[in-house]
């Protein structure tokens, strides 16, 4: 049953629905008051008991926190400071991504605008209101459980395409990045971060619709359409939908260990 604040966001993304009379005036169920729901799980709210070993792993959980914010913010310097690249002669400032530090899905775009340029975080502006109405519709947000982020950290002039060595220079940033938030999945919207993240000139089209992967990790990937292109194309809002239905499949089948690399 859809929510009415769901419906609200797949009406923002151009996606109409059909819903029976009976469904839209049932209540939607609300979750336990114990519980909090956090994206990967349940956190209840009631106090545990403490003991000697659970004290020792949350001591060395907190040491690996430490260690994760410490390599963050060095990374996070390792961007504003960058200069591997002519990029920086240009842009305002590096944009390194905007989320939580741990995060399931990773969203990857084509590089900084003029608007993330200025505000030093990725999707702003209108393609970035519609890919949150997008993110939303599937029970993510970029505050909360999705990270967002870029191919290239520095704006190319003009909004051009990225080159090469620029991609080059800027690749191991975003590695880095993966490996500090272990996703489980990523998406990569548009044409440009697809074949730049696979090394293919393979068309859009021909990408779309089944599980690739990415890196060291072999992280699995699906592609879909740049929200900037689905507000110029609207037509094609609906495939994007698609893409994210599948993707949302593809995790949901990872979390579970059944993944078949392919759409049903």
């Amino acid at each position: 049953m859809l929510s009415l604040r769901r419906k609200q966001y797949l009406e923002a993304i151009g996606i109409d629905l059909w819903v029976s009379r009976a469904a839209a005036t049932e209540p939607a169920a609300l979750p336990p008051p114990a519980a909090v729901t956090t994206g990967v799980g349940s956190v209840t709210t009631e106090p545990a008991s403490v003991t000697p070993k659970a004290a020792s792993v949350t001591a060395e959980a907190a040491s690996v926190t430490a260690d994760a914010g410490t390599a963050w913010q060095r990374l996070f310097d390792e961007v504003r400071a960058c200069r591997l690249c002519p990029l920086h002669a240009t842009r305002t400032q590096g944009v390194l991504g905007v989320g939580p530090k741990r995060a399931d899905w990773l969203v990857i775009g084509e590089a900084p605008g003029a608007e993330e340029d200025r505000r030093g975080e990725p999707f702003v502006g209108a393609a970035g209101q519609l890919l949150d109405a997008m993110l939303r519709a599937i029970g993510l947000d970029r505050r909360t459980n999705v990270y967002i982020a870029n191919v290239l950290k520095s704006r190319p002039p003009n909004n051009r395409d990225p080159k090469p060595e620029e991609v080059e220079a800027c690749l191991p940033y975003l590695i880095r990045q993966i490996g500090l938030l272990q996703p489980k999945i990523m998406l990569a919207v548009g044409r440009i971060a697809a074949q730049n993240l696979l090394a293919t000139d393979v068309p859009l089209g021909r990408l779309r619709g089944r599980v690739h992967h990415f890196g060291e990790f072999q992280t699995p990937l699906v592609v879909t359409y740049h929200p900037a292109y689905l507000l110029r194309t609207p037509a094609d809002k609906r495939k994007a939908w698609e893409d994210l239905k599948y993707a949302r499949s593809v995790y949901q089948q990872l979390t579970q260990g059944t993944a078949d690399g392919h759409r049903s």
